[in-house]
């Protein structure tokens, strides 16, 4: 159960961190701060019944496509939210690929050092709160 719950935290943190950084990046991209929290926890859900939903489909059908799953899974879920909550993306196809390829990056990035920085940081206040238990007998 705690890994699911660290799961989950790394999952939505790593979200939040993209889709914030692409706010920052993309000036087509708005994001109602009344509706922040519910922006990042439906695409966060919808990112994470998607990825894998695609990479299946794409394996069977069309292998070809499988490296692109992310991406793709990315788009559909920026998409879905944008239709039901206060993310928007204007301008055309520019932005929506621009927006998607920032997200992703982000996203992969941010779920690969999330858990490195969770975990150190639950070092650091173990030995804080107990010096020994850390050293050698």
């Amino acid at each position: 159960m705690i890994r699911f719950a660290i799961r989950a935290v790394v999952f939505i943190g790593s979200a939040a961190i993209g889709l914030l950084v692409a706010k920052a990046l993309v000036d087509e991209m708005t994001i109602d701060w009344a509706d922040v929290f519910w922006v990042v926890v439906i695409f966060a859900v919808l990112q994470s019944v998607l990825a894998p939903f695609i990479a299946n489909t794409a394996s069977r059908n069309a292998p070809a496509l499988l490296g692109a799953a992310g991406l793709i899974s990315t788009v559909v879920a920026l998409l879905i939210t944008s239709v039901v909550t206060g993310l928007s993306i204007s301008g055309g196809p520019g932005p929506w690929i621009y927006a998607s390829v920032v997200v992703w990056i982000v996203t992969m990035l941010a779920t690969l050092l999330l858990p490195i920085l969770l975990v150190k940081a639950g070092i650091r206040r173990r030995r804080d709160r107990d010096p020994d238990a850390t050293s050698p007998p």
